[in-house]
């Protein structure tokens, strides 16, 4: 619902959807062709364009980034207690797709500065049963790719690279997404790259393209169709979809380079409050994307959620950080982790949210967040 105050009389929403005359026209084109199904030419014609855009040699469209993510996992073959590596910090797509195909989930705690995967505790829990790691980046950097590859390569480990987050951002000149043995995106309403729903999977491993091909469409079989040669999944993307991403796909350099401005904005103005944690615009390896322009609460008698509440008062739209996995209830449910603690992934969920920065948000709007922020922290 969107609440509106006397002082704002426009509901500024955390994340709009940017939409523009072509990408109307170009759906509007593919509704008049017929083409509406997965069966349609621009599916493939997006798959290529995505590849070359971040230079893979293939890549699979599907329905979402949690697709991806379940059907980069069973690409493996992994065997029942194998073990996968993920951070604690993140959507809980990543552990159930690894809990789906009865392997297990091996936490990581972030970093404070960074909110990514602490590469300084990643060794430490690699073990016999490691067959994988997820390395998601998370909100605003890369990952440091270089030593995250050099670690998988030496233990002789899988990397599947999340790069569901970070469409269009850079890793040392190398668009994120093009380091893992097999790497998965999203294109959900609040991507740089929007189909409304929607995911891609990228690799250069011709047999995993092939399998997660197969698993996107029900594994029908080769000889005879409807003799399924393994347990798949309908997790297709529709034509229409994939025409509204080549539309999309065409100005992600410019919706990157309006996020960041947008996160630089913010940052000039808020980042002097010394009651409040948010990351800079750069680091050594990365750039900050500011998928989303986070604001961690360095007061532990102020939780996120009481300045949501009061930000919405002011017609201001502000959503929490990502509750970390050892704290689901349906993990503790499931007794799926031991009892160690992760106490920067605890942190951050209780502390940390997120403001309006969708590339349509005006400075003027910027200026009212800011304001209030000020004035509540």
């Amino acid at each position: 619902m969107k609440v509106k105050s006397k002082l704002n009389k426009k509901f500024i929403s955390v994340s709009t959807p940017h939409i523009s005359n072509q990408d109307i026209k170009s759906v509007v084109n593919v509704l008049k062709k017929g083409w509406i199904s997965s069966d349609g030419p621009e599916v493939k014609t997006f798959e290529k364009k995505f590849s070359k855009k971040i230079k893979r040699k293939f890549s699979v469209a599907v329905s979402s980034g949690t697709a991806a993510l379940e059907i980069a996992i069973k690409s493996l073959n992994l065997n029942k207690n194998d073990e996968v590596i993920i951070p604690n910090f993140t959507i809980i797509s990543n552990a159930l797709a690894v809990i789906k195909q009865k392997a297990k989930p091996v936490l990581i705690d972030c970093d404070m500065k960074t909110w990514n995967m602490k590469l300084e505790d990643l060794e430490k829990k690699i073990t016999k049963k490691t067959k994988a790691i997820i390395i998601t980046h998370i909100y605003s950097f890369s990952n440091d790719m270089d030593k995250i590859k050099k670690i998988c390569k030496k233990k002789g480990i899988f990397l599947i690279e999340d790069a569901a987050e970070v469409i269009g951002l850079k890793y040392k000149d190398k668009y994120c997404g093009s380091f893992g043995d097999i790497s998965t995106f999203s294109f959900y309403a609040n991507k740089q790259l929007t189909t409304g729903e929607g995911g891609m999977i990228s690799t250069n491993n011709i047999r995993l393209f092939k399998k997660c091909k197969s698993l996107r469409n029900l594994c029908f079989g080769n000889k005879q169709r409807f003799n399924h040669e393994d347990i798949g999944w309908n997790y297709r993307l529709t034509n229409i979809q994939a025409t509204l991403g080549i539309s999309q796909l065409e100005r992600l350099d410019k919706v990157v380079r309006k996020k960041m401005y947008i996160g630089n904005y913010y940052y000039k103005r808020l980042s002097t409050n010394k009651n409040i944690y948010m990351t800079p615009p750069k680091i050594s390896f990365s750039k900050n994307i500011y998928w989303v322009v986070g604001i961690v609460i360095k007061n532990k008698k102020v939780l996120a959620s009481s300045i949501i509440k009061k930000l919405a008062k002011f017609g201001i739209g502000a959503r929490p950080f990502f509750w970390p996995m050892h704290e689901q209830k349906i993990f503790k449910k499931m007794k799926i982790f031991d009892n160690t603690k992760y106490p920067n992934s605890s942190y951050l969920g209780r502390y940390g949210f997120y403001i309006p920065s969708h590339p349509k948000i005006s400075n003027t709007e910027m200026n009212f967040v800011i304001s209030k922020i000020n004035g509540l922290l």
